[in-house]
Order: C-alpha cells, then sequence, then structure tokens
C-alpha cells in the first residue's frame, strides 16, 4: 500500500495510549462505559476547544573534521505547530495535525545544502509532520495517521527528535492498557518519513516504503522492575527479536539506582517487501545486540557506566543495525558510528553529572569504541552538555562531542562537535 506525502499514518508513543475504563455495573456484570456525544454547533466551537502548541527552536551546530571538508557552520531554526481537537462530536476521537519547517536564513556553509562542506543533517524543508486520527475506548487506542513513535530508550524505534526534522511513521495500530501494568502494542507500518524527504548531496535518506510490523509489550513485574518483550519486522532486511529489562530502586543511604539489561536478536526477515519475490528479498541474518548499564545518583549527582554491543554479521550478511533508532542518542554525539562497522562495534562508556533546579543540568560521558570482532581500535570520544531553564517556557543547551580516532586503517577521523540551542515551547 502506498500512501501521498499528505495521507502518512503514524502511531502513538505507547505511555500516550491510555484509554478509559470498563465500569463496573450493580449485580457483577461488566459493561462497557458508554459513547457519550458532544455537541458541536460550528467549526468555532471544534477550534475554541482544540489544544495548541508552538515550538521555536534556533540552533548553531560547528564541524570540524580531520580531512578535506571545509568546516560547517549551521545556523537553523525549526518552528512546530501542532493541534488536537475532538472529532465529529465522539467522545475518544480525535485528530491531531503537526507542521514542521526547517529555515537557515542564507547560513548555509554545510552539506547537504553547500557542496564541499562537513555535513550538518539539517535541510531546509516544510513538512506535515503529524497528520492522523485517534480513538480510544475501554483501554484500548487505535491510531491512524501520521504520526512520531518513541519506543523504550529510542535504540530500534525513535524520531530522530535531536535532528530539526524529525522522522515519523505511516503506520496503523492499537494499543491496550487495560490490564493493570501491561501495555500491549501492534503497528503496521507502510512508509517511513525520514530527515530528508529526498537525496540531499549524496546523502541517501529519503522517505521510503516499507512493509513492516512492530510488535511491543511492557509488563512491571514489580515497582523496581519492567520487563518488555518486541519483535521488530523491517520487510526484506531482518528481524528484531528481544527482551529488556530495566528498573530502579532507593537504598536505604538515600541513593538512587537505575539499572537495565536487553538482548536482541538480528535474524532472517519475516516479511518481505510486497513488490519484491520473498526469496530475493530475505537475507540471512545472524547477529546479536546487549547492552548493560548502572547509574546511581545523590545529593544532584549522577555516576554510571554502560556496556553495549552490536554484533559482527557473524553467518549473516549485516552487522547489527537500527536503522530506525534515535541513533544520536547512542555511541557519541558525534555521530561516527550511524552505522555499525562489519566487523561489529563495542561501545564501553562512563558518566558523570550534576543537577540543580537553580544551576541547571551538566553532565560528561566518556565512550571507548571497539570492534566486536578482532581487534580493532575505532577510537575513543568525550561528550559533554550544560542545559539550563532561562526563563518561562525557554531552554538554553550548550553541547560539545569531541571524537579521536583508533587505527589509522579505519574510515573515521578526527571530528569535533559543538552546539548553541535555545528552545522555547508554548
Amino acid at each position: 500500500m502506498k500512501m501521498t506525502n499528505m495521507s502518512y499514518v503514524t502511531v502513538a508513543a505507547i505511555s500516550m495510549m491510555i484509554g478509559t475504563t470498563s465500569v463496573l455495573q450493580a449485580g457483577g456484570g461488566i459493561d462497557p462505559a458508554p459513547v457519550a456525544p458532544v455537541e458541536v454547533n460550528s467549526i468555532s466551537d471544534i477550534l475554541s476547544n482544540g489544544k495548541y502548541s508552538l515550538q521555536i527552536r534556533p540552533r548553531y551546530e560547528f564541524v570540524d573534521e580531520d580531512n578535506i571538508k571545509d568546516k560547517a557552520n549551521a545556523f537553523t531554526v525549526r518552528t512546530v505547530l501542532r493541534a488536537k481537537f475532538d472529532a465529529l462530536g465522539v467522545d475518544g476521537l480525535g485528530v491531531e495535525l503537526e507542521m514542521t519547517d526547517v529555515r537557515n536564513f542564507g547560513f548555509d556553509n554545510y552539506a547537504p545544502e553547500s557542496a564541499g562542506y562537513s555535513v550538518v543533517a539539517d535541510a531546509e524543508q516544510t513538512r506535515v509532520t503529524q497528520a492522523n486520527i485517534s480513538y480510544a475506548k475501554d483501554g484500548f487506542v487505535g491510531v491512524v495517521g501520521r504520526k512520531g513513535l518513541n519506543l523504550d530508550n529510542q535504540r530500534f524505534i525513535g524520531t530522530v527528535g535531536w535532528r530539526q526534522m524529525p522522522q515519523t511513521y505511516d503506520l496503523a495500530s492499537v494499543a491496550y492498557k487495560g490490564i493493570e501494568n501491561l501495555d500491549i502494542m501492534a503497528a503496521y507500518v507502510w512508509q517511513v518519513n525520514r530527515i530528508f524527504d529526498r537525496d540531499l548531496g549524496g546523502l541517501k535518506t529519503p522517505d521510503f516504503d516499507t512493509n513492516t510490523v512492530l510488535l511491543h509489550a511492557a509488563y512491571k513485574v514489580a515497582p523496581e522492575l519492567t520487563l518488555t518483550a518486541y519483535d521488530y519486522m523491517f520487510a526484506s532486511k531482518f528481524d528484531h527479536i528481544g527482551i529488556r529489562a530495566a528498573g530502579g530502586t532507593t537504598l536505604e543511604n538515600g541513593v538512587k539506582l537505575k539499572y537495565m539489561a536487553e538482548y536482541a536478536k538480528q535474524a532472517d526477515a519475516s516479511l518481505k517487501e510486497s513488490s519484491e519475490p520473498f526469496d530475493d528479498a530475505k537475507p540471512e541474518q545472524d547477529a546479536d545486540y546487549y547492552r548493560f548499564g548502572l547509574s546511581g545518583s545523590h545529593y544532584g549527582f549522577t555516576a554510571g557506566a554502560c556496556y553495549e554491543v552490536l554484533g559482527e554479521a557473524g553467518s549473516g550478511k549485516d552487522s547489527f543495525n537500527t536503522p530506525l533508532a534515535t541513533l544520536h542518542a547512542h555511541n557519541g554525539w558525534a555521530d561516527m558510528f550511524l552505522a555499525t562497522p562489519a566487523d561489529g562495534l563495542e561501545d564501553l562508556s562512563i558518566k558523570l553529572g550534576y543537577a540543580d533546579k537553580t544551576f541547571g543540568m551538566i553532565f560528561g560521558m566518556y565512550h571507548k569504541f571497539d570492534s566486536d570482532s578482532g581487534s580493532v581500535d575505532y577510537g575513543s570520544e568525550f561528550d559533554v552538555v550544560y542545559t539550563k531553564n532561562v526563563m518561562e517556557n525557554v531552554n538554553m543547551m550548550l553541547k560539545g562531542a569531541i571524537y579521536s580516532q583508533g587505527d589509522v586503517e579505519t574510515k573515521y577521523v578526527d571530528t569535533t562537535k559543538y552546539w548553541v540551542m535555545f528552545d522555547y515551547k508554548y
């Protein structure tokens, strides 16, 4: 199935999918809550009952790579207008619309806007980034339309919110949260709307058709532990089948601990693209993923460590890759490893930080990168960020990333990036 650009379909995030519950009637029977009509007399009534939001996010980004490319200097502004309405006077039926615009106002000394410069992946463009209809009843929520989707820590499915133009999904979904502590979601995706809507400057990240199914279930076993299982079936590419355990607790001395462990298998694709013969569109896959993390915080200070492995190709075609993830949030902010090397990637990281309502938040992170197979040194990286609310509805961010190359035979070179950003939300 292929939709036009203005009819993209996406799914709501699981945490937002909470519907109305059943009502226990006298005599012990269970009847669904009645659907109450809402009187709507005119378009002005609909508009007056809507919820509106505005975001303006100006950002300066600098990139310096140790190669022949010129240094990039990009000034971009993201403007987002969003509206939500009740629909047709039916309780539980809603419509969401969102428009996103990215402008550089002529400050285009960066690729893909100008050739010869390092890449800053924020091209000028305007899109309808969300346009969907939802219906919620008795713990079920169905969504049809274009919408962002973030699952768990966005390691597999995310909106790439760091970039000025988000990634959204054309899909239909159903979610259920009618059982205490259990969230279930299933979605069918037929289009992925990338951060670029076309090939730009040799960057091959345009929108693409797909035939993908996402299955996700999370169960809160105890206040200190949530178990999650998922199967993300990327048509004609691979399946990601995994389990995740995450939670937190507070020790007697007041230290707050957070912990997580995750394993996933990249297996042969269960689904194919509708236009391809199945045998030709089913490459063999055999790669593993695992991640372990532990952090503690006390009196505003935080320290933590994480070990993550995206496995080598093994006997299959590809190393472990997560093409629909919010990749900037993982493996360093310099974005050196948006695609996993063929021999896999090990990322050992530590972080230290401090947060205070008056001071703001600052933390630094150190990464050491190596191959999963062999003994390739993929370098190291130091990241630092400081954020603070400078006035009502306005947040400031200062952020930097310094990557140092490892073995000279790799394609990864010394890279420095830094950002200055303000974020206004109303």
